[in-house]
């Protein structure tokens, strides 16, 4: 399922990062690669923030459904 849908609080694996090459050079830069944990802090607007890598990052709706987990 994408990280959109993932519940606040819960840590998931990340399973596979999808979309263009470019887009999952960015992600795999912000620490979002296949094997890495994620956990999903809160929502605003849509948009995702969480915390990847002892990091917390904020992410779009679009490229966290590109996140599957």
């Amino acid at each position: 399922m994408p990280l959109t849908l993932a519940p606040i609080g819960e840590e998931n694996m990340i399973r596979r990062v999808g979309g263009s090459p470019q887009a999952r050079k960015h992600l795999a830069d912000l620490g979002f690669v296949p094997g890495g944990n994620v956990t999903v802090v809160s929502t605003v607007a849509g948009n995702l923030i969480v915390n990847v890598k002892e990091s917390r990052v904020a992410i779009s709706r679009e490229m966290a459904g590109k996140i599957m987990i």
